[in-house]
């Protein structure tokens, strides 16, 4: 009687697995409903919906899904050495729907790309070329660091909505590496940027007594993230 007991509870929580709404176990951007949905005009829509509106499939010729993007890279930040180039559904409208971003990140030597969140995706990043110090940071209590040297040819994962980071160590050599990410619009924010540069600034005391500082250091600290932000 207890073994058949047993069997029922466990048949009632598949049951409820498969029934359960699609979006309690979703980590990524919906399906698509048709082969594809290009996007038409991405930079000039009018109207907001949760994603582009498709050109008429008979005008979407073979070259809406190529792009030629990623062959450069994006401009270099000055202060942080590196350089990111995203290829997402606004700049290449084939990705609509498709969810899936894909980007080129360049590091000069001691380039890094700051600690920052995608609120939308996970990243899998593979090291094209040089070498790379990257890590992330789990949620609370434990906050753990989880760090690694990678070098070229690996991949490193960083999981959704987690602070992380690149780092290349080299005094001489570059790097350069392609990251994908699992929609196609995975947001970014950059940490330092969103406490010190936010807009309109956050209330001064708030940083002050969260950070333990005073109005002096405080200022110092916006000045700085300000200028690497430029």
């Amino acid at each position: 009687m207890q073994r058949k007991a047993t069997l029922f509870a466990a048949l009632l929580m598949l049951l409820g697995l498969t029934i359960s709404p699609p979006q309690a176990c979703r980590a990524a951007d919906e399906d698509p409903l048709q082969d594809f949905c290009v996007a038409l005009n991405a930079n000039d829509q009018q109207i907001t919906i949760n994603g582009l509106l498709c050109k008429p499939a008979a005008e979407v010729k073979a070259n809406d899904f190529a792009s030629q993007q990623l062959r450069n890279p994006g401009m270099f930040s000055a202060k942080l050495g590196s350089a990111v180039n995203l290829a997402s559904a606004t700049t290449f409208g084939a990705l609509n729907t498709q969810g899936l971003s894909i980007a080129r990140i360049d590091f000069k030597p001691k380039g890094v790309n700051p600690p920052h969140v995608h609120p939308r995706a996970t990243e899998v990043l593979f090291l094209a070329q040089g070498t790379l110090v990257v890590g992330f940071v789990s949620t609370a209590p434990e906050n753990r660091l989880f760090f690694k040297t990678i070098h070229a040819g690996d991949l490193f994962v960083f999981p959704r909505g987690l602070p992380h980071f690149q780092f290349n160590p080299s005094e001489s050599k570059p790097a350069f590496a392609i990251a994908a990410l699992n929609s196609q619009n995975p947001g970014v924010s950059q940490l330092a940027v969103a406490l010190f540069a936010s807009n309109p600034p956050l209330p001064e005391e708030v940083l002050e007594i969260t950070l333990g500082v005073g109005d002096e250091e405080l200022h110092r600290l916006i000045r700085s993230v300000q200028e690497v932000s430029m």
